[in-house]
C-alpha cells in the first residue's frame, strides 16, 4: 500500500506551517527558532493529526485525580490516601534502528514520566511486535530489544511483571516497542509539570547533555525508509544507574517542599519541557543555555534545545530554595544547575553567552496552544471488501486436529515467552505476586496495605485490521477481562496508538474508527482514558503495520487475598466454559497462519455479553466457588486449556459439545481453535459444584460443561494426546530453539 501524499504535497504542507510560524511571530524565525518549532510541531509532540479524535475519548470520571493529558501520566485514587500513576509510550522508530538503546531508553523514559510526578515506580510492562520469527532480521531486533528492556529495567530496579509479544509479517521493518510503567504516590506528594511564580529559579538536574537524540521527535514523525539508518544520532543513549540516582534524588527533593513544578526532558528535550511547563502555568522563562551542564564541548543553541539525552529533568523551585535543591542532587552525585528563571510575559527567551538566540511565546509551541490541528481525509481500505466476502463454509475441516493443535501451541505468538521473560528481573522489590501463582493480569502488592494492583497490556492487531472499531473495542474488553479474571476491578486506561502514515486516507480511517471503538468500550467498562501516546508513521514502502491501539489497563484488588489464578489446581475438578460457542474462526491464528486465510472477519463480539460475563466472573471469584479462571484469546479454548495445565502439570479430559449454532452443527475447529470473544474457562471443585451452578443459572451468560481435570494426561474428544510434560516441552522451547540456534 503506497502512501497517497506526494513529495510536492508534503512540501506544500511544510510551507503552510512555515507561513503560520511567521504569522505567529510577526516575523521570519531564525534558525534556532525554526528548530524549536520543528520539534514542538512534530507529530510526536503536537498530536496535530490525532488530537481531534483523541478528544472524543472519555477523559474524566471514575477515580481520576487529574484530567487526561494534564500531567506526565495518569493519576487515579486507590484509597487509603494513595494514588496510582501509570502511562504507556512507544519507542518504535529508535528500536527499529538501534534495538538495544531504542528499547532501553523507552523503558527509562516511561519511568521518568512516573517519578517526575512524585510516584515511585513499582512495576513495568511492555507490548512488543516483530516480524516473522524465522527471519534473521526479526531475531536481531528481538534479541536487541529484549536485552535493552532487561538491561535498563534490571539495573534500575523495577520489576517487569507482564506484557505481550506478537509476531506478524507486517512488523518486519517497523517493530513496535511499547513500554508501560506503574507507580504509587501518597496523597499530597504529587508534583505538577507546571511553572509559576515570577522570579522562581529554573534548574537543570540529572545527566549532562550531549548530542545523542537530537531531532528524535522529528525522527519519530516520519516513515522508516532505507535511509533511516543514517538517523542513528537521533537514537538516545541511556544509563539506568544514573536514572536510579535521579529517581531517589527527585523523590527526596519533593520532600523538602522547595519544588514548584518538575518535568522530564523527553521528546524534544529542553525546548519541550520549558515550553510545556510555561504554557501550562501561563508564564515564560529566561534560559541561559550556556549554563546547561554538557558532556560535549561547543554545543550550539539548537543542539541544546533539541538534544534528547536521557536521565534529565527540568525543575522550577521556590525562590531562595536553590541551595536546598542543589544539596539533594549533590548528595546523589548528579549535576544540578540554575539555568534561568520564570518570567511573567509568557515568552521563552533563550540566551547563549549573554546573546539572545531565540524568543518564542510558549503558548504558540504547544498542543492546545498555537500548535496546528488538522482534520485529515479518510476512506475505508479496499481490503475490507474482501473480508466481507469471506465464507466459513469454504474452509475445510482439519484432517488432523492434533497436528493443528501442535502448530498452535508452538506458534511464537502463543508459545511460552520464557526465553524473553527470563532476561527480565520480575521479582526485585518483592511486589510481584505472579511469580509462582500466574493470573491473567499481573498483580503487584501495595506495600503497607492489603491492596493489590492488577495490570495488563492488550491488543490483537489482526482484529483491529479486520474491523478497526470493533477490534479496538475488543482490545479494551480483553484488558478488562484479564483484570476481572485476576480478581480486580478495572479502573482506567492508558493507550499507545500505533498506526501508519496519517496522510494515507486508509490509515486515517483505521485510526479514526479505532478511537471511536475504544471510546465506546471505555465508557462501557467505566475505564476513562488517562493519557498515552500516538505513534504514527509506522510505515515503510511496503505499507503500514497493522493498526495497533495497545491498551494498558490498571485495576484494583481491595484485598489481594482475593486474587484469582489461571491454573488448574487439582485432578478431579470440573471444567466449564463461560460464554458462547460460535461457528467462528475469524482472524484466528488457526485460520490465518495454519490454514492460510489472511483476510477474514473480526471474531464474534458482543459488548453487552462481555459486560455480563465480567459481572459473573467477579461474583464467582468473590463467592469463592471457582478454583481458577483464564480468558480465551489467541488459540481459543484449546490454548486456554493448555495454559491452565502448565503451572502444576494438571491435565484435562474434555469433549466438544454436540450442539447446533444458528442451525448448523458446531464445527470442531471452531469449538477448540476459534477466538470468539467474551469467554472464560473456569475450574470448579466437586464440593462447590452446586453453588457454582446456582450462581450461573440466573444470568444471561451461557455455561458449558467441557470435562474434568486429570493427573497429568491430555485427552480431547475421546483421544489420548499424551502428557502435560510432552506438550510443555514443545510450548516452552518453541522460541528458544530458534533464538539459540547459533
Amino acid at each position: 500500500m503506497e502512501v497517497t501524499v506526494s513529495t510536492a504535497e508534503q512540501l506544500r504542507l511544510t510551507a503552510e506551517e512555515f507561513d503560520l510560524i511567521c504569522k505567529k511571530l510577526g516575523r521570519t524565525p531564525n534558525f534556532n527558532e525554526l528548530c524549536a518549532f520543528s520539534g514542538m510541531w512534530s507529530e510526536h509532540c503536537s498530536y496535530k493529526n490525532s488530537i481531534k479524535w483523541l478528544k472524543t475519548l472519555p477523559r474524566e470520571g471514575g477515580r481520576m485525580l487529574v484530567k487526561a493529558g494534564e500531567e506526565n501520566a495518569g493519576l487515579m485514587d486507590i484509597g487509603d490516601d494513595l494514588g496510582i500513576v501509570f502511562k504507556i509510550e512507544s519507542h518504535n522508530h529508535p528500536s527499529a534502528i538501534e534495538p538495544f538503546q531504542g528499547a532501553a531508553t523507552g523503558v527509562g523514559g516511561i519511568h521518568r514520566d512516573i517519578f517526575t510526578m512524585g510516584a515511585r515506580p513499582i512495576a513495568a510492562l511492555n507490548s512488543l511486535r516483530f516480524g516473522l520469527l524465522e527471519d534473521e532480521k526479526t531475531q536481531h531486533l528481538l534479541a536487541g530489544v529484549v536485552h535493552g528492556i532487561g538491561h535498563y529495567g534490571n539495573c534500575f530496579g523495577v520489576p517487569t511483571v507482564g506484557g505481550e509479544i506478537y509476531f506478524d509479517r507486517c512488523y518486519h521493518t517497523n517493530p513496535l516497542v511499547n513500554a508501560m510503567s506503574v507507580g504509587i504516590v501518597k496523597a499530597g506528594q504529587t508534583v505538577s509539570a507546571t511553572a509559576e511564580g515570577e522570579g522562581n529559579p529554573v534548574l537543570f538536574v540529572g545527566s549532562a547533555t550531549g548530542k545523542d537524540g537530537i531531532g528524535g521527535a522529528s525522527f519519530a514523525s516520519a516513515d522508516i525508509t532505507a535511509e533511516s539508518a543514517k538517523e542513528l544520532p537521533a537514537v538516545q543513549v541511556g544509563d539506568p544507574f544514573q536514572e536510579k540516582k535521579l529517581l531517589e534524588a527527585c523523590l527526596e527533593v519533593i520532600q523538602t517542599g522547595a519544588v514548584v513544578g518538575m518535568q522530564d526532558m523527553g521528546a524534544a528535550g529542553i525546548i519541550c519541557s520549558t515550553a510545556e511547563m510555561s504554557a501550562k502555568g501561563g508564564v515564560g522563562m529566561r534560559i541561559d543555555l550556556d549554563k546547561v551542564p554538557t558532556r560535549q564541548p561547543n554545543m550550539k543553541t539548537w543542539e541544546l534545545l533539541l538534544s534528547e539525552s536521557q536521565e534529565r529533568m527540568l525543575l522550577v523551585a521556590k525562590k531562595g530554595k536553590e541551595e536546598l535543591v542543589k544539596k539533594v542532587f549533590e548528595k546523589w552525585d548528579l549535576p544540578c544547575a540554575v539555568i534561568g528563571e520564570v518570567t511573567s510575559d509568557g515568552i521563552l527567551n533563550f540566551y547563549m553567552n549573554g546573546q539572545l538566540d531565540a524568543s518564542i511565546p510558549a503558548h504558540e509551541l504547544v498542543l492546545g496552544g498555537g500548535a496546528p490541528q488538522y482534520d485529515r481525509a479518510f476512506s475505508a481500505p479496499a481490503y475490507l471488501e474482501k473480508i466481507a466476502e469471506f465464507e466459513l463454509n469454504a474452509v475445510a475441516l482439519p484432517s488432523d486436529l492434533k497436528a493443528a493443535a501442535q502448530q498452535l501451541i508452538t506458534h511464537p505468538t502463543i508459545a511460552s515467552k520464557n526465553w524473553i521473560f527470563r532476561q527480565y528481573d520480575s521479582m526485585v522489590g518483592t511486589n510481584n505476586t505472579n511469580t509462582n501463582a500466574p493470573s491473567d493480569a499481573a498483580v503487584v502488592l501495595v506495600k503497607g496495605t492489603k491492596k493489590g494492583i492488577a495490570i495488563t497490556t492488550d491488543c490483537n492487531s489482526r482484529y483491529v485490521m479486520a474491523d478497526p472499531r470493533k477490534g479496538a473495542m475488543i482490545a479494551v474488553s480483553e484488558a478488562a477481562r484479564n483484570i476481572v479474571c485476576a480478581g480486580g476491578e478495572p479502573l482506567g486506561v492508558t493507550n499507545c496508538l500505533n498506526f501508519g502514515n496519517p496522510y494515507d486516507p486508509a490509515v486515517y480511517y483505521q485510526f479514526k474508527e479505532a478511537i471511536l471503538g475504544m471510546g465506546e468500550a471505555c465508557r462501557l467498562f467505566d475505564t476513562p482514558v488517562t493519557g498515552g501516546n500516538v505513534s504514527f508513521y509506522n510505515q515503510n514502502p511496503d505499507g503500514p503495520v497493522n493498526p495497533t491501539p495497545t491498551i494498558g489497563m490498571v485495576g484494583l484488588l481491595e484485598n489481594v487475598d482475593k486474587k484469582m489464578t489461571l491454573d488448574f489446581k487439582n485432578a478431579g475438578d470440573e471444567i466449564y466454559l463461560l460464554g458462547s460457542l460460535q461457528n467462528d474462526l475469524g482472524s484466528s491464528v488457526y485460520l490465518q497462519d495454519i490454514i492460510g486465510h489472511t483476510l477474514s472477519p473480526v471474531p464474534y463480539y458482543n459488548a453487552e455479553e462481555e459486560l455480563a460475563l465480567h459481572r459473573l466472573v467477579k461474583n464467582l471469584i468473590y463467592s469463592g466457588v471457582i478454583e481458577s479462571a483464564h480468558d480465551c484469546s489467541e488459540g481459543g479454548v484449546w490454548v486456554a486449556l493448555m495454559e491452565k495445565t502448565f503451572n502444576r502439570s494438571v491435565g484435562f479430559s474434555v469433549k466438544a459439545p454436540e450442539r447446533a449454532v444458528d442451525g448448523k452443527l458446531l464445527r470442531v475447529d471452531a469449538c477448540w481453535f476459534g477466538e470468539s470473544q467474551g469467554r472464560v474457562v473456569v475450574s470448579v471443585s466437586p464440593q462447590h459444584r452446586a453453588a457454582f451452578l446456582q450462581l450461573t443459572a440466573t444470568g444471561s451468560t451461557p455455561v458449558t460443561f467441557l470435562g474434568v481435570t486429570t493427573q497429568e494426561s491430555i485427552e480431547l474428544d475421546g483421544q489420548h494426546w499424551g502428557s502435560v510434560r510432552d506438550w510443555k516441552i514443545q510450548y516452552d522451547s518453541a522460541i528458544g530453539v530458534v533464538m539459540n540456534k547459533g
